[in-house]
């Protein structure tokens, strides 16, 4: 075990340094100009800066030569400063970018953590009571339901909401984190809190159940039709024992995949979703990044999802030895 896992280590060092690489020569060919945007906005002001003062910045932000050897050369100096745990500053705020990276995800993980796990509480017996009844009335209306959640995009589901339960019932504030008009502490602060994060919640919970429980379903009627069920059946066991002793554990081991994306998607932000609730995740401030050309901030962030990504896939390939015995790790 701990040999195949510091194999895995030693391949992900590998594979983290190509990602870095391909992420920053693509950064660098985007259309934004950090630089250009910056000027554009000096000159709002009615202010128009002279060439050398635009050749000044393009130099001082490492921008200055945009041939390959130019971005090799960046990339060399980017890769330095990291094996240093230095990511540098956003060029937006002037802001450290792991400071930036913890002060908005915080927002994020919290309703990405309590939407994951309503998401698999609902879910999964959605798919296992789908698959057990098939074809009948109770597998159609589970589908029906999944498939218009599936369907409905997150802004369109999201404006809805607010639309209903917070400008016509008022039972839910429209957008932020808390009510700043109240000094709250404690539960109160608490209760605030998961108060108006109910609707971006619940956006994230309906629109994403529908995929997992089907992905169940599937699974789950695959085994149903295996062999080994139809031989615990004619044996004369309980149909519940049948189900959620030999079944469920044996269709847990492709759920097991998809918890490699659950990693990374607790801290990478829904930006659709903290646009529409105006929240003050990590998805809506890289939205901003990316629109401006903060070539120090994308990398930062892009690359701490990439490095969950890498500890995600480990840890699923280890829950597969957990979850199915015959899978032995070398």
């Amino acid at each position: 075990m701990l040999k195949y896992i510091l194999k895995r280590l030693g391949l992900a060092i590998l594979i983290l340094v190509g990602v870095s690489l391909i992420l920053y020569i693509l950064v660098r060919l985007m259309p934004v100009d950090f630089v250009r945007n910056k000027i554009a906005a000096i000159n709002v002001s009615g202010v128009t800066p002279d060439e050398g003062y635009v050749q000044a910045l393009y130099k001082l932000y490492g921008l200055g030569d945009n041939s390959f050897k130019g971005i090799l050369a960046g990339y060399g100096t980017w890769l330095w400063n990291l094996c240093r745990l230095d990511l540098g500053n956003t060029w937006s705020t002037g802001v450290p970018v792991i400071t930036e990276i913890a002060d908005h995800m915080t927002v994020s993980f919290v309703v990405a953590f309590i939407a994951i796990i309503f998401e698999y509480l609902i879910a999964i017996p959605l798919g296992v009571t789908a698959a057990t009844h098939q074809y009948s009335m109770r597998d159609y209306v589970v589908t029906v339901i999944v498939m218009v959640g599936i369907s409905l995009p997150s802004f369109f589901f999201g404006r809805f909401l607010q639309s209903v339960f917070s400008m016509r019932l008022g039972w839910f504030p429209p957008s932020g984190l808390v009510d700043g008009t109240m000094n709250y502490s404690g539960f109160a602060y608490i209760g605030d809190y998961l108060w108006h994060i109910f609707l971006p919640l619940l956006v994230m919970v309906l629109l994403s159940i529908g995929g997992t429980m089907r992905y169940m379903r599937t699974n789950m009627l695959e085994v149903l039709n295996s062999d080994y069920i139809r031989t615990a059946r004619a044996k004369g066991l309980p149909e519940k024992k049948v189900i959620y002793k030999h079944a469920f554990r044996n269709t847990m081991i492709p759920i097991v995949t998809m918890l490699a994306g659950v990693l990374p998607s607790l801290f990478s932000g829904a930006m659709i979703t903290e646009q529409v609730f105006d929240l003050p995740g990590i998805g809506g401030f890289a939205l901003d990044a990316m629109n401006h050309g903060d070539i120090p901030f994308i990398m930062g962030y892009n690359m701490f999802l990439a490095l969950l990504s890498v500890i995600g896939v480990l840890l699923t390939d280890l829950m597969y030895a957990v979850v199915d015995p015959r899978v032995k790790l070398y």
